[in-house]
């Protein structure tokens, strides 16, 4: 395995997110040479702001949450429990910055080159990262774009990181916010409307469409739906906002169909977009669409040695995604065989209360395509372990074929639904029947019996 010169191939990588630094070091251990362009810490936006700070804080909502109902569970009241926004903050980056120095000790053992510094292409096979010491040119054999995604800030907003924020700035506030107004209810929005009504925040929601998550399944969204009322928060539907102005008390939210809304803070959820501009794509013939770049099954560019990988290339916006991309690309650019991701059997999960998670086939997605299908759902009331938890509400459905009797897909509302739809993931992937499922012996009382009736 060698290039034109004799020597092992080079491999540029720009951008240290999941999909850059799992190609980095995969292809490292292959025998290539490889160089990781970042100008920021090594691990990316979903460990920086996305997905590990929003969970972190999930987390430490729903402990805090957990204390003041114990005594439902039997559990004394306790005395006043205090929200201390320092550590929580120091808490939440704390676990940001060990994951990234334990990624950036993974890249230095394999022999990966970094350099801090932003790159862009001066030709097919060059680029020059622009460091703080000057212009480093670099050669490369392949290259890898793995640059990212950043919030998207509508033309009507001015984020200015104290009263209007978006998710970046929402992890290190000074104070908990007194009435915060959530504009965007899709999967970010909703678990930023989880973590500050848990913390003890008066909380609006702006819903543009019928009801929140607007791409999922109905009954999904209405069991979410009734949580947040549960918790006193503002449903505003058929709300599109339309400007936020600062204000001396905070912040004022005007809608198109002219509500006027008042609050200490916003936080926009208005989805993300791709992190390509600068990188001179024209110069190594790369083409582009609407900043994202086009990939084909194997993430490769219009350009042969090229790869793309990540929220950049505008398909599944999953830190789990990028991460498979990265060490697929990395055996595919080496001539190893490569089964590409199948995008339909990908498990997604949102960090709310109940939790949200589902994998494969869904009812909204069956019905779309007039696919006929057969549909089985166990709510968790009847389960005797969320009984003993105080936790019932929510449900397991599971999509199968009704005549190969094999597990298309299903969903989990509840309690540790991102661990439990594992199961069902497997199930999907593996294409088991749903028999097997039932033959299955499952620990008693546990949450996952109702995976097994689901597929009895």
């Amino acid at each position: 395995m060698f290039n034109n010169e004799g020597m092992p191939p080079r491999l540029l990588v720009i951008g240290g997110g999941p999909a850059g630094h799992n190609a980095a070091t995969h292809a490292a251990t292959l025998g290539v040479q490889v160089t990781l362009v970042e100008d920021q810490i090594v691990g990316g936006a979903a460990h920086l702001w996305d997905c590990i700070p929003s969970k972190a804080m999930v987390s430490s909502s729903m402990r805090l949450r957990a204390i003041r109902n114990a005594y439902r569970l039997g559990v004394s009241e306790p005395g006043p429990v205090e929200l201390d926004m320092e550590n929580l903050s120091s808490h939440v980056y704390g676990i940001a910055d060990r994951i990234a120095s334990g990624v950036t000790s993974m890249l230095e053992s394999q022999g990966v080159d970094m350099v801090r510094g932003r790159a862009n292409f001066t030709g097919p096979n060059s680029a020059v990262a622009v460091t703080e010491q000057g212009e480093v040119p670099i050669d490369f054999d392949f290259a890898l774009i793995s640059t990212g995604s950043r919030p998207r800030v509508p033309e009507w907003a001015s984020v200015d990181g104290e009263r209007v924020l978006t998710t970046r700035e929402a992890y290190h506030l000074d104070e908990l916010p007194a009435r915060i107004i959530v504009v965007g209810s899709g999967v970010t929005g909703v678990e930023m409307v989880h973590i500050f009504s848990s913390l003890g925040s008066d909380v609006a929601l702006l819903v543009s469409r019928h009801h929140v998550l607007p791409h999922r399944d109905a009954e999904v969204a209405a069991v979410l739906e009734e949580d947040f009322l549960r918790r006193g928060v503002e449903l505003l539907k058929g709300s599109r906002a339309s400007g936020i102005e600062r204000t001396e008390a905070g912040v004022t939210v005007r809608t198109e169909d002219g509500r006027v809304l008042m609050g200490s803070h916003a936080l926009l959820a208005v989805g993300s977009v791709p992190n390509s501009e600068g990188l001179e794509l024209d110069a190594a013939g790369v083409a582009s669409d609407a900043g994202y770049v086009p990939v084909d099954e194997f993430n490769r560019t219009n350009v042969e040695h090229i790869y793309a990988g990540g929220d950049v290339t505008g398909l599944l916006p999953l830190s789990s995604v990028a991460s498979m991309q990265g060490r697929k690309i990395a055996s595919h650019m080496v001539g190893r065989p490569v089964k590409p991701i199948d995008y339909g059997r990908v498990s997604q999960a949102i960090f709310t209360e109940p939790e949200i998670a589902s994998v494969g086939l869904e009812e909204v997605d069956a019905a779309a395509v007039g696919r006929k299908v057969r549909l089985t759902k166990v709510p968790f009331a009847s389960n005797p372990r969320a009984m003993i938890q105080g936790d019932t509400s929510g449900f397991v459905k599971l999509v199968s074929d009704p005549a190969t009797h094999v597990v298309l897909g299903g969903t989990v509302v509840g309690h540790h639904a991102s661990e439990l739809i594992a199961s069902v993931a497997l199930a999907t992937q593996a294409r088991i029947r749903v028999d097997t499922l039932v033959d299955t012996l499952m620990v008693h009382p546990s949450l996952t019996e109702s995976i097994s009736e689901a597929a009895e």
